[in-house]
């Protein structure tokens, strides 16, 4: 593999069709082989949930702050620290992003110096544990997806169908407890061959990322090798994860504006939406990084 710091060649916006585009390229999507004639050079995408397939990014880091806050006036109001809220920039992109919830909030809480018992995983949410606040976090973000809904990214589906009809197995690997309901909410389940979780995850006894466990155990749920597989990720979090698990490509989305972040930790291209890129193109990406192995 090339070093570090000669990643692929970054897309070219402007320059690359989008994945429903017609003509020769969408010929080949539809009969399942490369525009060489080749079979493709991977069989499996697996794809991350929040911020890359929904619009639930946004969603989660609302709801973070909103328990985050309440939580810190509590200890402000109680102890007489000084009163610091929790940022979306600052916080929750660095210290909560893609990690699984309760790891979330023990990485926030050590950020501040605030150590807190884990607590049991029944705990109440007005518990002042890591359970306890976790499931406060959840408690909100569910009353916003209740009240406000849930949105796709659209090219993120159409990408996900090209796959499919080029006979390429999609999964999902998500920290996120509550896939199923979102999944539900967005009718996508049937797009996705398995489903690795925050609750999968807890049930396996899976590390969460930085580590690459969910998605390896994706892989193997497909019955793909991890070095035929390809990862989606908007985290950096998550990107770590698939940069160590050894996967064919690691694609990071940047709709933070944190193309520079994701690169510098394991991404080995970065689009700012997955409508600058299609099957032919990530194909070749494959096939790229494998000659530089």
């Amino acid at each position: 593999m090339a070093p570090a710091n000669e990643k692929l060649d970054a897309l070219q916006p402007s320059k690359v069709p989008s994945a429903s585009s017609t003509g020769p390229a969408a010929t080949a999507r539809a009969v399942g082989r490369s525009g060489s004639g080749d079979t493709w050079a991977f069989d499996a995408a697996i794809f991350d949930m929040d911020g890359v397939l929904t619009q639930t990014a946004a969603v989660h880091s609302i709801a973070w702050k909103r328990m985050f806050d309440e939580y810190l006036r509590s200890r402000a109001a109680r102890y007489g620290e000084p009163l610091r809220e929790f940022t979306h920039a600052g916080d929750y992109l660095s210290y909560v992003d893609g990690r699984p919830r309760n790891k979330g909030v023990e990485t926030f809480l050590k950020s501040r110096g605030i150590d807190l018992p884990p607590g049991a995983p029944d705990e109440d949410e007005g518990s002042e544990s890591i359970a306890g606040l976790g499931h406060r976090k959840n408690a909100l973000f569910n009353q916003i997806i209740e009240t406000e809904g849930v949105k796709l990214y659209d090219s993120t589906v159409v990408l996900i169908e090209d796959l499919l009809r080029a006979g390429i197995k999609v999964g999902l690997a998500t920290s996120s407890e509550n896939s199923e309901v979102i999944l539900q909410k967005t009718g996508t389940a049937h797009l996705f061959a398995t489903v690795v979780d925050g609750l999968v995850s807890a049930k396996r006894g899976l590390k969460g990322k930085p580590e690459p466990d969910i998605f390896v155990a994706a892989a193997a749920d497909l019955g793909v090798p991890k070095a035929r597989a390809i990862v989606v990720e908007d985290a950096v979090s998550g990107v770590q994860a698939g940069a160590k698990g050894g996967f064919a490509l690691i694609i990071g989305v940047a709709r933070e504006n944190n193309a520079r972040e994701l690169s510098d930790n394991g991404a080995d291209v970065v689009v700012r939406d997955l409508a600058e890129t299609n099957l032919e193109q990530i194909n070749r990406l494959v096939q790229t990084k494998r000659a530089r192995a």
